[in-house]
């Protein structure tokens, strides 16, 4: 899949830019914008909550599109990211606030995500999604860090 020169200069910047520009091309359910995030690579991967493994950017496009034909967009935000940063990757775990349509009206559900990027010739870009089923309660989170501070 080839990206224009105009989305490849709209997404220059660093990890947490392609990060923001993933959730709102979600939000607004962009396709194109949305695979505009994700590197010109082969092994490219995605894995949505309680759903098989998808590799390379036809079929997640697929996936997306899908999503995108049954709603329009994907309301999720993400929320307490924790990164891992070097160089030339990053890695993002986030917990995405997700608005799901019930029978009673909008909820709210929590997803645990796992977000790859890498820089590329492009620039930042995305090489893999990894989200799990998610809950309607706040996920609750395991540290090593202390909950208080003397």
């Amino acid at each position: 899949m080839r990206k224009s020169k105009l989305q490849a200069a709209s997404l220059e910047g660093d990890a947490d830019d392609i990060e923001a520009a993933f959730y709102a091309a979600l939000q607004n359910g962009d396709i194109d914008k949305l695979m505009a995030c994700w590197a010109d690579e082969d092994d490219i991967f995605c894995i949505h909550p309680g759903g098989p493994r998808v590799v390379g950017a036809t079929a997640i496009r697929a996936t997306f599109e899908a999503m995108f034909a049954n709603g329009g967009a994907v309301r999720a935000w993400p929320e307490r990211v924790r990164k891992t940063e070097s160089m030339a990757s990053s890695v993002h775990n986030v917990l995405e606030r997700v608005e799901v349509l019930t029978a009673k009206g909008p909820t709210q559900a929590w997803v645990i995500a796992t977000n790859v990027y890498h820089r590329t010739a492009q620039g930042w870009r995305l090489v893999a999604h990894h989200a799990s089923p998610g809950t309607t309660s706040e996920i609750q989170e395991v540290s090593d860090a202390p909950s208080v501070l003397h």
